[in-house]
């Protein structure tokens, strides 16, 4: 059988995009990860492009925060997260929520995994910085439309699980702003019981919609037609309906106050995934809508969903923070978007306003 020029280079244009990870694309981006000691890691972020940025850096490595930066492994398990993932406001934003970063410039910064992962078990680690940041044009804190994927190199930490266990967690420096009980009421009560009704509405409605919909739209969002796939997204939001369904007991705790000192400058809530326990912030009681039928935007409807995705008690893995919005969200691999908190919202968003 002969093969022709075109059939060749078909077969080779296959197997590039089946080899390439999506993260990986086309990016002014470079991470580059260095061990340092037994639990701490150096990540240089480089721009290699001829344009510069405006960073919109929160709940990545970049932040100070005590969020969930790297892929954390050990040779059997992901290495449990101890901290806090928030959900973030994407609009009406300060300078407080970017850092620039100019055409060549280089940006380091040193995180101890030991704070934000419970390392309990001596030995390898493998440690990976992969995701995608939205950006402002310079100067601006009005967010492109677009994003910057990134993905490091793997680098393998030798743990000694004695030297981990004496670095204080970052969530135990936190201070516990309120007694967790009762802290829901008035105006505030009345927003997150509506807020969890429409939560059980839009998950349940994406959730058949990830069984039987549009292909076409769940691939937008989870960059995968297959049964699996499709399968996996709609047991985590069917998980999600439910424990929106319940007010009284349910997998998860709700509180209406800072109770862990999470609530920084654009933080809308954050969840607690050691303890499932899930705050709500100010912002989301003072800025966000009920309910929205604008395509891509938030409400307090799918910020509760995004929470809800976090806790490992409603469905387990709980999700993590690959890429907040949508150009970040919709530029994830499919193993990436299926464990992203956001492209749950986003999906859930664009089901029942008709995206």
């Amino acid at each position: 059988m002969k093969v022709t020029l075109s059939q060749l280079i078909a077969l080779a244009a296959t197997a590039s995009c089946t080899a390439i990870d999506l993260d990986k694309r086309a990016s002014p981006l470079d991470v580059t990860l260095t061990p340092l000691g037994n639990t701490k890691v150096k990540a240089v972020l480089t721009n290699n492009g001829d344009v510069s940025y405006n960073l919109f850096y929160k709940g990545s490595f970049l932040d100070s925060a005590p969020v969930d930066k790297f892929h954390v492994t050990s040779a059997s398990a992901n290495a449990p997260f101890a901290g806090i993932l928030q959900r973030l406001a994407t609009t009406d934003l300060t300078e407080e929520s970017f850092k620039p970063i100019m055409a060549g410039q280089t940006i380091e910064v040193e995180v101890e995994l030991a704070e934000l992962y419970e390392l309990s078990s001596s030995g390898a680690y493998n440690v990976l910085a992969a995701g995608s940041l939205p950006y402002a044009e310079l100067n601006s804190t009005v967010l492109s439309g677009s994003a910057l994927s990134f993905s490091s190199n793997t680098i393998s930490l030798d743990v000694d699980s004695e030297e981990a266990a004496k670095v204080e967690m970052a969530i135990s420096k936190l201070q516990k702003r309120t007694a967790i009980q009762g802290d829901c009421s008035g105006t505030k009560l009345t927003a997150i019981r509506s807020a969890l009704s429409n939560c059980n509405k839009l998950a349940t409605a994406a959730a058949n919609a990830a069984t039987s919909g549009s292909a076409t739209t769940f691939n937008t969002y989870f960059k995968s037609t297959s049964s699996s796939v499709r399968s996996t997204v709609a047991a985590r939001l069917r998980a999600v309906a439910s424990d929106c369904a319940s007010t009284t007991g349910g997998k998860t705790r709700t509180y209406c106050t800072d109770i862990y000192g999470g609530c920084e400058s654009g933080v809308l809530a954050y969840t607690l995934p050691s303890n499932n326990y899930i705050a709500y912030c100010p912002l989301f009681f003072s800025d966000l809508p009920g309910l929205t039928a604008q395509c891509h935007a938030q409400d307090q409807a799918t910020t509760v969903l995004h929470e809800e995705t976090h806790a490992p008690g409603v469905y387990s893995p709980g999700t993590e923070d690959n890429g907040y919005g949508y150009s970040a969200a919709t530029q994830l691999s499919s193993a990436r978007a299926v464990l992203n908190a956001d492209s749950y919202a986003l999906y859930a968003n664009a089901i029942y306003s008709g995206c």
